[in-house]
């Protein structure tokens, strides 16, 4: 991924965004309602909320500048909302780029 684009920097944001949310959820929610240990929710609740708050503004400055239609924005949004969503829509963006780039 190409970080020195807003777009690269988007597509890394939303992998972590992903990879937290799975944190969240397959670790973080076992370890709260099962073992009673508040700890770990409490920081990966805290990092994923920030992580999913730089997606939405990233979201937001990407779909301006590469003039995106509403569809795709709602789309790209809905997929932070979705369990493995946001690896589905750093895929689908990869291949949209490789696709751009070798026309």
């Amino acid at each position: 991924m190409n970080f020195q684009s807003l777009i690269g920097v988007f597509r890394w944001i939303a992998v972590l965004e992903g990879i937290s949310y799975l944190v969240l959820v397959g670790v973080g929610m076992p370890l709260k309602y099962i073992f009673h240990k508040m700890d770990f929710i409490f920081f990966a609740g805290w990092v994923h909320g920030i992580l999913f708050m730089l997606f939405c503004m990233l979201l937001l400055a990407v779909s301006i500048r590469y003039k995106w239609k509403l569809g795709k924005m709602i789309i790209a949004f809905v997929s932070a909302l979705v369990p493995l969503g946001t690896f589905w829509l750093e895929y689908k963006m990869r291949k949209e780029l490789n696709a751009w780039m070798h026309s």
